[in-house]
């Protein structure tokens, strides 16, 4: 078998992760790795989610465009053109 349902597949996978890494630097990764789940689900669930959020950010850029074409002063076009 090749999941990890055997106990001591676990524990191979987890002595092979300390040889690795190390005992200090192992409870460091695993509380960045929390940390980024966390603050993935929180982003996730917040305010209707990314999509929502995306849309709203994208409707602001569209209406500063906007607003920046309106104020725009014309180039200076001259009335006569010398052909």
């Amino acid at each position: 078998m090749l999941g990890l349902d055997n106990p001591i597949h676990i524990a191979f996978v987890l002595v092979l992760l300390l040889l690795v890494f190390g005992a200090k630097r192992l409870p460091e990764m695993g509380k960045s790795m929390g940390e980024g789940l966390r603050g993935f689900k929180e982003a996730i669930s917040a305010d209707g989610g990314v999509e929502a959020r995306l849309n709203a950010a994208h409707a602001s850029v569209v209406a500063d465009e906007i607003t920046k074409h309106e104020t725009a002063t014309p180039a200076s076009v001259p009335v006569n053109p010398v052909a």
